[in-house]
Protein backbone atom coordinates (compact mmCIF):
# COMPACT_ATOMS: atom_id res chain seq x y z
CA UNK A 1 0.00 0.00 0.00
CA UNK A 2 1.36 3.40 -0.90
CA UNK A 3 2.50 5.49 1.74
CA UNK A 4 2.16 9.40 1.19
CA UNK A 5 5.21 10.32 0.63
CA UNK A 6 5.28 7.05 -1.99
CA UNK A 7 2.14 8.70 -3.48
CA UNK A 8 3.89 11.73 -3.67
CA UNK A 9 6.81 10.87 -5.08
CA UNK A 10 5.05 8.77 -8.01
CA UNK A 11 2.75 11.85 -8.62
CA UNK A 12 6.18 14.83 -8.64
CA UNK A 13 7.32 11.56 -11.19
CA UNK A 14 4.37 10.72 -13.39
CA UNK A 15 4.70 10.79 -16.78
CA UNK A 16 2.80 12.86 -19.26
CA UNK A 17 -0.53 11.03 -20.84
CA UNK A 18 -2.09 11.30 -23.53
CA UNK A 19 -5.41 12.63 -24.09
CA UNK A 20 -6.25 10.30 -26.62
CA UNK A 21 -5.37 7.33 -25.00
CA UNK A 22 -7.30 7.68 -21.81
CA UNK A 23 -10.14 8.40 -23.50
CA UNK A 24 -10.48 5.49 -25.41
CA UNK A 25 -9.44 3.33 -22.26
CA UNK A 26 -12.05 5.10 -20.81
CA UNK A 27 -14.45 4.08 -23.56
CA UNK A 28 -13.44 0.12 -23.56
CA UNK A 29 -14.03 0.21 -19.91
CA UNK A 30 -17.25 1.57 -19.97
CA UNK A 31 -18.27 -1.45 -22.07
CA UNK A 32 -17.44 -3.56 -19.16
CA UNK A 33 -18.58 -1.50 -16.12
CA UNK A 34 -21.87 0.18 -17.50
CA UNK A 35 -24.24 -1.97 -15.77
CA UNK A 36 -22.53 -1.37 -12.15
CA UNK A 37 -22.67 2.10 -13.42
CA UNK A 38 -26.47 1.99 -13.14
CA UNK A 39 -26.82 0.15 -10.55
CA UNK A 40 -24.18 2.36 -8.57
CA UNK A 41 -26.64 5.96 -9.80
CA UNK A 42 -30.16 3.57 -9.32
CA UNK A 43 -28.98 3.13 -5.81
CA UNK A 44 -27.41 6.13 -4.71
CA UNK A 45 -30.80 7.69 -6.00
CA UNK A 46 -32.75 5.47 -3.67
CA UNK A 47 -30.76 5.66 -0.45
CA UNK A 48 -31.78 9.69 -1.71
CA UNK A 49 -35.65 8.83 -1.32
CA UNK A 50 -35.97 9.07 2.69
CA UNK A 51 -33.92 12.58 2.83
CA UNK A 52 -36.10 14.19 0.53
CA UNK A 53 -39.30 13.10 2.15
CA UNK A 54 -37.57 14.38 5.66
CA UNK A 55 -36.60 17.99 4.20
CA UNK A 56 -39.93 18.10 2.15
CA UNK A 57 -42.56 16.49 4.38
CA UNK A 58 -42.60 19.46 7.06
CA UNK A 59 -44.10 22.28 4.12
CA UNK A 60 -45.92 19.99 2.84
CA UNK A 61 -46.94 19.39 5.96
CA UNK A 62 -47.69 23.40 5.99
CA UNK A 63 -49.42 23.41 2.84
CA UNK A 64 -52.09 20.34 3.77
CA UNK A 65 -52.56 21.60 7.34
CA UNK A 66 -53.12 25.53 6.45
CA UNK A 67 -52.84 26.01 2.63
CA UNK A 68 -53.88 29.63 2.81
CA UNK A 69 -50.77 30.64 5.10
CA UNK A 70 -48.51 28.08 3.34
CA UNK A 71 -49.78 30.27 0.10
CA UNK A 72 -49.13 33.50 2.06
CA UNK A 73 -45.56 32.75 2.55
CA UNK A 74 -44.78 34.18 -0.78
CA UNK A 75 -46.33 37.99 0.45
CA UNK A 76 -43.52 40.18 1.49
CA UNK A 77 -45.73 41.08 4.68
CA UNK A 78 -46.29 37.46 5.63
CA UNK A 79 -42.98 36.12 5.06
CA UNK A 80 -41.16 34.85 8.39
CA UNK A 81 -37.42 34.37 7.92
CA UNK A 82 -37.45 32.34 10.96
CA UNK A 83 -39.63 29.40 10.02
CA UNK A 84 -37.27 29.26 6.95
CA UNK A 85 -34.45 28.42 9.27
CA UNK A 86 -35.17 24.77 9.75
CA UNK A 87 -35.49 24.00 6.16
CA UNK A 88 -31.86 25.93 5.43
CA UNK A 89 -30.72 23.43 8.33
CA UNK A 90 -32.29 20.56 6.57
CA UNK A 91 -30.90 21.27 3.45
CA UNK A 92 -27.30 21.67 4.30
CA UNK A 93 -27.45 18.39 6.37
CA UNK A 94 -28.96 17.17 3.21
CA UNK A 95 -26.19 18.04 0.95
CA UNK A 96 -23.76 17.10 3.45
CA UNK A 97 -25.33 13.31 4.20
CA UNK A 98 -25.99 13.30 -0.24
CA UNK A 99 -21.57 14.11 -0.24
CA UNK A 100 -21.19 11.06 1.74
CA UNK A 101 -23.21 8.78 0.20
CA UNK A 102 -22.11 10.21 -3.42
CA UNK A 103 -18.77 9.66 -2.29
CA UNK A 104 -18.82 6.26 -0.43
CA UNK A 105 -20.72 4.73 -3.54
CA UNK A 106 -18.17 6.31 -6.34
CA UNK A 107 -14.84 5.08 -4.27
CA UNK A 108 -16.74 1.47 -4.09
CA UNK A 109 -17.41 1.60 -8.10
CA UNK A 110 -13.47 2.59 -8.32
CA UNK A 111 -12.71 -0.50 -7.07
CA UNK A 112 -15.00 -2.51 -8.84
CA UNK A 113 -13.76 -1.00 -12.26
CA UNK A 114 -10.24 -2.06 -11.14
CA UNK A 115 -11.43 -5.54 -10.61
CA UNK A 116 -12.81 -5.63 -14.22
CA UNK A 117 -10.45 -3.64 -15.69
CA UNK A 118 -7.53 -6.27 -14.45
CA UNK A 119 -9.51 -9.00 -14.55
CA UNK A 120 -9.42 -9.72 -10.58
CA UNK A 121 -11.84 -11.56 -8.71
CA UNK A 122 -13.76 -10.07 -5.93
CA UNK A 123 -17.43 -9.33 -5.41
CA UNK A 124 -19.29 -6.07 -6.79
CA UNK A 125 -19.38 -4.49 -3.21
CA UNK A 126 -21.63 -0.99 -4.22
CA UNK A 127 -21.24 -0.08 -0.35
CA UNK A 128 -17.87 -1.45 0.29
CA UNK A 129 -16.49 2.04 1.71
CA UNK A 130 -20.06 2.47 3.40
CA UNK A 131 -19.43 0.07 5.91
CA UNK A 132 -16.90 -0.52 8.64
CA UNK A 133 -13.55 0.55 8.81
CA UNK A 134 -14.00 2.91 5.77
CA UNK A 135 -17.23 4.42 6.76
CA UNK A 136 -15.91 7.28 9.65
CA UNK A 137 -12.87 7.78 6.53
CA UNK A 138 -15.97 8.94 3.97
CA UNK A 139 -17.42 10.80 6.09
CA UNK A 140 -14.25 12.85 7.37
CA UNK A 141 -13.45 13.54 3.47
CA UNK A 142 -16.70 14.22 2.63
CA UNK A 143 -16.66 16.90 5.09
CA UNK A 144 -13.34 18.14 3.72
CA UNK A 145 -15.00 18.27 0.17
CA UNK A 146 -17.49 20.11 1.64
CA UNK A 147 -15.71 22.37 3.14
CA UNK A 148 -13.46 23.09 0.28
CA UNK A 149 -16.17 23.27 -2.20
CA UNK A 150 -18.30 25.37 -0.17
CA UNK A 151 -15.24 27.90 0.74
CA UNK A 152 -13.99 27.99 -3.33
CA UNK A 153 -17.84 29.05 -3.87
CA UNK A 154 -18.44 31.90 -1.04
CA UNK A 155 -14.65 32.85 -3.32
CA UNK A 156 -16.94 33.06 -6.41
CA UNK A 157 -17.04 31.21 -9.55
CA UNK A 158 -13.39 29.99 -10.63
CA UNK A 159 -12.09 28.89 -7.76
CA UNK A 160 -15.32 26.26 -7.78
CA UNK A 161 -13.33 25.02 -11.06
CA UNK A 162 -10.45 24.74 -9.58
CA UNK A 163 -11.41 23.08 -7.43
CA UNK A 164 -13.59 20.51 -8.88
CA UNK A 165 -10.38 18.40 -10.36
CA UNK A 166 -8.92 18.12 -6.99
CA UNK A 167 -12.02 16.63 -5.06
CA UNK A 168 -12.82 14.40 -8.17
CA UNK A 169 -8.99 12.98 -7.49
CA UNK A 170 -9.59 12.64 -4.10
CA UNK A 171 -12.37 9.80 -4.84
CA UNK A 172 -10.33 7.85 -6.69
CA UNK A 173 -6.98 8.02 -4.54
CA UNK A 174 -8.97 7.08 -1.49
CA UNK A 175 -10.39 4.19 -3.23
CA UNK A 176 -7.20 2.46 -3.76
CA UNK A 177 -5.54 4.04 -0.47
CA UNK A 178 -7.84 4.21 2.48
CA UNK A 179 -5.14 3.36 4.64
CA UNK A 180 -3.76 7.31 4.38
CA UNK A 181 -5.29 10.35 6.43
CA UNK A 182 -8.17 12.42 5.42
CA UNK A 183 -5.20 15.36 5.43
CA UNK A 184 -3.03 13.11 3.40
CA UNK A 185 -5.99 11.80 0.72
CA UNK A 186 -6.81 15.91 0.48
CA UNK A 187 -3.22 16.63 0.13
CA UNK A 188 -2.54 13.72 -2.58
CA UNK A 189 -5.61 15.50 -4.27
CA UNK A 190 -4.42 18.46 -4.50
CA UNK A 191 -0.84 17.70 -5.96
CA UNK A 192 -2.42 15.16 -8.56
CA UNK A 193 -5.08 17.69 -9.48
CA UNK A 194 -2.41 20.68 -10.28
CA UNK A 195 -0.26 18.26 -12.00
CA UNK A 196 -3.09 16.80 -14.15
CA UNK A 197 -5.80 19.63 -13.69
CA UNK A 198 -6.01 20.93 -17.51
CA UNK A 199 -6.06 16.95 -19.13
CA UNK A 200 -8.74 15.92 -16.04
CA UNK A 201 -10.53 19.23 -16.24
CA UNK A 202 -10.61 18.67 -20.24
CA UNK A 203 -11.25 14.37 -20.33
CA UNK A 204 -13.99 15.22 -17.40
CA UNK A 205 -15.22 18.07 -20.10
CA UNK A 206 -15.27 16.16 -23.11
CA UNK A 207 -16.60 13.26 -21.09
CA UNK A 208 -19.68 14.88 -19.92
CA UNK A 209 -20.93 16.29 -22.91
CA UNK A 210 -20.50 12.85 -24.61
CA UNK A 211 -22.25 10.96 -22.13
CA UNK A 212 -24.92 14.04 -22.10
CA UNK A 213 -25.75 13.23 -25.74
CA UNK A 214 -25.58 9.83 -25.94
CA UNK A 215 -28.15 9.77 -23.18
CA UNK A 216 -30.30 12.13 -24.88
CA UNK A 217 -30.11 10.29 -28.16
CA UNK A 218 -31.91 7.52 -26.09
CA UNK A 219 -34.71 8.80 -24.74
CA UNK A 220 -33.13 10.87 -22.11
CA UNK A 221 -33.53 8.02 -19.58
CA UNK A 222 -30.32 6.91 -21.18
CA UNK A 223 -28.48 9.41 -19.68
CA UNK A 224 -28.66 7.21 -16.29
CA UNK A 225 -26.53 4.41 -18.12
CA UNK A 226 -24.09 7.03 -19.13
CA UNK A 227 -23.61 9.04 -16.27
CA UNK A 228 -21.00 7.04 -14.35
CA UNK A 229 -18.67 7.11 -17.96
CA UNK A 230 -17.91 10.47 -16.41
CA UNK A 231 -16.29 9.05 -13.58
CA UNK A 232 -13.90 6.45 -15.39
CA UNK A 233 -10.61 9.21 -17.09
CA UNK A 234 -9.82 10.43 -13.14
CA UNK A 235 -9.76 5.61 -12.80
CA UNK A 236 -7.08 6.07 -15.82
CA UNK A 237 -5.21 9.43 -14.73
CA UNK A 238 -4.69 7.55 -11.33
CA UNK A 239 -3.94 4.35 -12.61
CA UNK A 240 -1.15 5.78 -15.48
CA UNK A 241 0.12 8.55 -12.77
CA UNK A 242 -0.09 6.24 -10.24
CA UNK A 243 -0.59 2.80 -10.34
CA UNK A 244 -1.13 -0.40 -8.27
CA UNK A 245 0.92 -1.68 -5.87
CA UNK A 246 0.92 -5.15 -5.62
CA UNK A 247 -0.45 -5.57 -2.53
CA UNK A 248 -3.64 -3.83 -3.29
CA UNK A 249 -4.87 -6.78 -5.49
CA UNK A 250 -5.87 -9.12 -2.17
CA UNK A 251 -8.46 -6.15 -1.22
CA UNK A 252 -6.90 -6.06 1.72
CA UNK A 253 -6.76 -2.49 4.08
CA UNK A 254 -6.12 -0.73 6.62
CA UNK A 255 -7.55 2.29 7.69
CA UNK A 256 -5.03 4.38 9.97
CA UNK A 257 -6.38 6.69 13.00
CA UNK A 258 -6.31 10.31 13.29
Amino acid sequence: MNTINSLLDKIEKAKALDFGTIFNQSIELFKKVWVQGLVMLLLTMLLMIPFYLIMYLPMLGMGLIDPQSFQNMGDVGDFRPLLMIPFFIFVLVFLFLAMVIGFGMKASFYRICKLKDLEEMGADDYFYYLKKPYLGKVIKLSLATFGISMAATLLCFFPIIYVMIPVALMNVIFAFNPDLSTSEIVKAGFKLGNKKWLLTFGLLFVSAILAEIIGLLMCCIGILVTASFVYLPAYFIYKDSIGFDEKEGNDVYEVSHE
